[in-house]
């Protein structure tokens, strides 16, 4: 806490003055000849500057805040950790495959999202890729998967609502063992919709199982991971 020595307070004082015992301490002690000649005033207007010393410790307040880097355990560059990946088939049957099923030998896009059903998940950000997937193919793209720390069924569920056929894998990290290995989690235990630690918003270049393009958004935010961004990247 800081002391402030001095306040100045701008005081509406009328142009005549007593001042009686009946006056308030804190002016009692104040308002004297002497502080009184130091007030500055104009003959037209009865507004004084009155300066006095306050009785009182003021706290002391910053408004700067250091903002929360963005990073992970990858950047461009590193080999993907494995993990194993949970999905239903066409055939209503519940698979797994890995990260190295998915990007070795091969090129892929994988985008994650912080949860299924979420709005602009699933209004922006998945659409996105299921529209966009065949110009992402055309410039040799062999994988594109989205990833979310929901389980299979969920996912299943969610790729039906929106109706989407074999344009993009929807893939479950329902453990979030992936996007722990990777550095990404996203801590939303506080918020009063339940959905504890999900994965922040990204979409990843990956060659041969090596982070070529990794744009990483704040949080859930939707800025640069877009479909249309990877295939700017490409």
């Amino acid at each position: 806490m800081a002391i402030a020595a001095s306040l100045t307070t701008r005081v509406m004082i009328p142009t005549s003055i007593s001042l009686s015992s009946t006056t308030p301490r804190l002016f009692s002690k104040t308002l004297k000849p002497s502080t009184l000649s130091s007030c500055s005033s104009s003959s037209s207007s009865s507004l004084f500057s009155l300066r006095f010393k306050s009785p009182f410790k003021l706290p002391k307040f910053t408004t700067s805040a250091t903002p929360s880097p963005i990073s992970a355990t990858i950047s461009v560059g590193s080999t993907l950790p494995d993990s194993t990946l949970s999905y239903f088939d066409p055939a209503g049957e519940l698979q797994t495959t890995t990260v190295s099923d998915l990007t070795k030998g091969k090129k892929a896009i994988l985008f994650a999202v912080p949860g299924a059903f979420t709005p602009t998940c699933s209004q922006k950000h998945l659409p996105g890729f299921v529209e966009k997937s065949s110009e992402l193919r055309a410039k040799g793209i062999d994988t594109i998967a989205c990833i979310s720390v929901n389980d299979a069924f969920v996912m299943r569920a969610w790729k039906e609502d929106l109706k989407i056929g074999d344009e993009v894998l929807l893939l479950s990290d329902g453990n979030g063992e992936f996007t722990r290995k990777i550095g990404v989690e996203l801590d939303l235990s506080d918020k009063p919709v339940g959905l504890g630690v999900r994965s922040r918003r990204y979409a990843m270049l990956v060659d041969d199982g090596v982070v070529k393009v990794l744009n990483l958004e704040e949080g859930g935010a939707f800025t640069f991971s877009s479909a249309e961004d990877m295939l700017n990247a490409l």
